[in-house]
């Protein structure tokens, strides 16, 4: 599909700006009002769209419902597809400009509510685009790019409270959770004025965040851990239904995610590269080191360990991708090898919750560990910010302050909304429905 844009875009005429060109003259200034799109960015990011959207439906789908019992796997499927639903209309109808407009520093303006006036500069010359990371491509493209993020980091969430909770509890939290939480977040880190913004000269705090590391996987990993603890333990657990399933899944995450990580750089150029290079290395290397240690520790290699470490080292790169280098994506992916298996088996002993399929012990602690080796490892030279190794030890100090400021907002709302819901719908399925199985009860059907 990459080729295919690419040829696309060589043949219209378009021609692939490196990450350090200038944009076209008619694209000056902080806030950009009118530019001309280039061709090959706009074919560009038109596959990343189509990428980042395949890693949650089909990606995530088949990943998760591989692993739950046979008896909830259309709940999980189901799951992904609703989510997919629901955050496309209210991303359209609200929390692109909640999140991506200027505003304030904690959250956007409301100015495109119901993606209004996004073509109006087109008769001028223009496309109307308002975000200087977005320069050369159509607001259209990049709204729609935004709005796959938007759309698999809750989708995220259904791995933490799968098997146990009720389906209209589950679209209510998810559409609150999307405007409250996920919305001012995204601003904060990627909005034009966000406090937490490296784009914003004006940020209490510069967080580097490439394509998600706070935004999406820190922020749904915290969120999945209260709904965990919330919900309480499933009252009985099986093995993994399918780990077939459950490797398509992650093979189509790994390959969506050079859409999600190489697509942040919204241009076909040789920061994208770098990010899809880096992206590789540090999956294969997290996906191999958990193999190993879980080799060591349990006597035996595992398809879901394999596939769960690599899904690791993608969420823990994700943030890092556009500014590290080779060294650093080793790095990164040893790390989140190790560590994030620790999250899965030792912590998740200790602590007692039932995170159902991991969904805390690899996106919070492989965001958190990708946020943090992201100060360590930035390279000047390829994302415009030195990181520790390059002496410049501050960044490291934001990279914290970013992550702790996001686990706190995200940690209280989140549990407030839950509660708000226990009180009113209920959270967790009657027990003879989750012995009977979540297929038959809430949806009529079953996997035969």
């Amino acid at each position: 599909m990459v080729l295919a844009g690419v040829a696309l875009a060589w043949l219209a005429g378009g021609d692939f700006a490196l990450a350090q060109d200038a944009a076209p003259p008619a694209c000056g200034g902080k806030i950009l009002e009118k530019c001309t799109p280039n061709s090959g960015d706009t074919a560009w990011m038109l596959t990343s769209v189509a990428l980042v959207l395949l890693m949650t439906i089909p990606g995530l789908g088949l990943f998760y419902g591989g692993m739950v019992r046979k008896k909830n796997v259309g709940d999980t499927v189901m799951t992904s597809f609703a989510v997919t639903c629901l955050v496309t209309i209210l991303f359209a109808a609200f929390t692109y400009s909640m999140a991506f407009r200027a505003g304030t520093p904690f959250v956007g303006g409301l100015d495109r509510m119901f993606l209004k006036d996004i073509l109006s500069d087109i008769g001028k010359g223009g496309i109307g685009n308002p975000n200087p990371l977005a320069a050369t491509i159509p607001e259209s493209v990049y709204i729609c790019f935004q709005m796959t993020f938007a759309i698999i980091t809750p989708a995220l969430i259904a791995g933490a409270f799968a098997e146990r909770m009720k389906f209209s509890a589950m679209l209510w939290f998810i559409g609150l959770w999307a405007v409250l939480v996920y919305a001012p977040i995204a601003h904060w880190v990627w909005g034009p004025d966000g406090f937490l913004s490296a784009g914003n000269d004006a940020a209490v705090v510069r967080v580097l965040d490439f394509a998600g590391g706070t935004v999406v996987h820190i922020n749904a990993g915290v969120a999945g851990l209260i709904c965990a603890i919330m919900l309480g333990r499933r009252a009985d657990t099986g093995p993994a239904h399918n780990m077939v399933l459950t490797f398509i899944g992650a093979s189509l995450l790994w390959v969506g995610w050079f859409g999600f990580n190489a697509g942040s750089a919204v241009t076909a150029g040789m920061q994208a590269g770098m990010a899809m290079l880096v992206t590789q290395i540090a999956t294969a290397v997290a996906a191999f080191t958990w193999m190993l240690v879980e080799w060591m520790q349990r006597g035996k290699p595992t398809v879901i360990g394999i596939c769960s470490g690599a899904v690791a080292g993608l969420v823990a790169i994700t943030p890092a991708s556009g500014f590290v280098g080779p060294l650093g994506a080793f790095a990164i992916g040893i790390a989140a090898g190790v560590i994030c298996y620790w999250g899965c088996t030792g912590l998740k002993r200790m602590f007692s919750y039932d995170d159902a399929l991991d969904c805390f012990g690899v996106h919070a602690l492989g965001g958190i560990v990708g946020a943090l080796l992201t100060g360590v490892f930035a390279v000047e030279q390829y994302g415009g910010t030195a990181g520790v190794l390059e002496g410049n030890a501050a960044q490291f100090v934001n990279q914290c302050t970013g992550v702790a400021i996001v686990i706190v907002y995200d940690a209280l709302v989140s549990l407030v909304i839950l509660f708000v819901l226990k009180m009113a719908v209920g959270l967790r399925v009657a027990d003879n429905i989750e012995r009977e199985g979540l297929d038959l009860a809430l949806h009529g059907e079953a996997v035969q």
